[in-house]
């Protein structure tokens, strides 16, 4: 069974020295059958009081309370996971949609609404372009697209983004090397 360490760390630097209000944080891992979580370490500058509850999902939410003026926020965790889910679990795929790419029936299309829609414009095409060049050949069959696109995202990326609104097609933080 595979272990994965976790780490997030956000830094706020401010000119002069603010008032923090209430920062609620989500970076505690849900536990699934597949993934238990086996230590969890939160560390905040300037020492917060933490309140945990949980959202409608099941998600572990933190609110973090400063009573203290500072010129600077750090927010670490981490997170030990242990992952029993298979290296590669092989979903069933619908023959029609077997070979990339593909077209979703109107049912399908129907179930998916807002989500088969970018969140984003992307005139350019960079997160396209982005996606694939981890595909390794075409044409390809739809498992084979997934797990290029997993693999080469999982070897490449080394840097998270450090950004104040996350936009894929904006974002001017490193992804990947």
């Amino acid at each position: 069974m595979p272990s994965i360490t976790l780490t997030h760390t956000t830094c706020y630097r401010y000119r002069i020295a603010v008032s923090l209000g209430p920062h609620r944080l989500m970076l505690r891992p849900r536990e699934t059958r597949d993934l238990s979580l086996t230590s969890f370490d939160l560390k905040i500058s300037p020492e917060a009081r933490i309140d945990w509850s949980n959202d409608v999902a099941g998600n572990a939410i933190a609110t973090a309370q400063f009573d203290e003026m500072t010129e600077s926020l750090s927010i670490r965790s981490r997170a030990r996971v242990d992952l029993s889910a298979p290296v590669w679990p092989v979903f069933p795929i619908a023959a029609d949609a077997a070979s990339y790419p593909f077209v979703y029936s109107s049912d399908d299309r129907t179930d998916l609404g807002s989500l088969a829609k970018p969140q984003y414009a992307d005139a350019a095409g960079r997160l396209s372009a982005w996606v694939e060049s981890y595909v390794m050949s075409r044409p390809t069959d739809t498992l084979s697209l997934l797990k290029d696109i997993s693999n080469g995202i999982t070897a490449s990326c080394r840097v998270a983004l450090n950004c104040e609104m996350i936009n894929p097609t904006k974002s001017t933080a490193v992804l990947c090397p």
